[in-house]
C-alpha cells in the first residue's frame, strides 16, 4: 500500500529559485511521457520558459520493472530564459525501484525524491537488481534489508 506523507513547511522557510529541473521516471507504459506533457503545459500556461527531454528506452518493450525498460520525461522550467533541459535534478519522481536506481545519481545534493512506495515490493526490488542482505548494525541497508550491488550505467 502506498503512503502519503504531508510535509508542513511554514512560508518563511520557502526559497524562491529561478528554475527547476524535474524528471518523471517509470516503466514504459506507465504514462511518464503523458505526465511530463501535462506538467509542461501547466508550466507554460503559468508563463514559465521551459525545455523538455523525453527519454524512451531503446528496447521495444522491456519486461516491466527492469532497468532496461525505464522511460522518463525531464523538464527544466522557470522565470528566466531556459536554454537546455537541465543536468542535475531538483526533483525526481520515481514510480518503481528500476526508475529510482537508474536516475538517482542525477539528483543534486539536497534534491527531492518522490517515490511510489507501493511499487517497492520484494519482486520489483529483485528485478531492479537489488539483493536481500542480512541486517547489519553497520550498514544503511539495515532498515530495509535490501542493497544494490551493482549499478547499470
Amino acid at each position: 500500500m502506498s503512503e502519503v506523507a504531508a510535509i508542513d513547511h511554514p512560508d518563511e522557510n520557502r526559497q524562491e529559485i529561478e528554475s527547476a529541473v524535474v524528471r518523471f521516471a517509470g516503466d514504459s507504459g506507465d504514462g511518464m511521457q503523458l505526465t511530463g506533457s501535462h506538467f509542461t503545459m501547466t508550466a507554460a500556461i503559468e508563463g514559465n520558459d521551459l525545455s523538455t527531454f523525453p527519454d524512451f528506452p531503446a528496447e521495444i518493450r522491456a519486461p516491466a520493472g527492469t532497468t532496461f525498460g525505464v522511460s522518463a520525461f525531464q523538464i527544466n522550467f522557470g522565470a528566466r530564459k531556459i536554454m537546455t533541459s537541465g543536468d542535475q535534478l531538483d526533483v525526481l519522481v520515481a514510480m518503481n525501484p528500476a526508475a529510482l536506481i537508474t536516475n538517482l545519481a542525477d539528483v543534486k545534493p539536497g534534491g527531492i525524491v518522490i517515490a511510489d512506495s507501493g511499487a517497492f515490493t520484494d519482486r520489483n526490488l529483485t528485478k531492479a537488481g537489488y539483493t536481500r542482505k542480512a541486517p547489519s548494525r553497520t550498514t544503511a541497508s539495515t532498515a530495509t534489508g535490501w542493497s544494490r550491488s551493482t549499478c547499470r550505467d
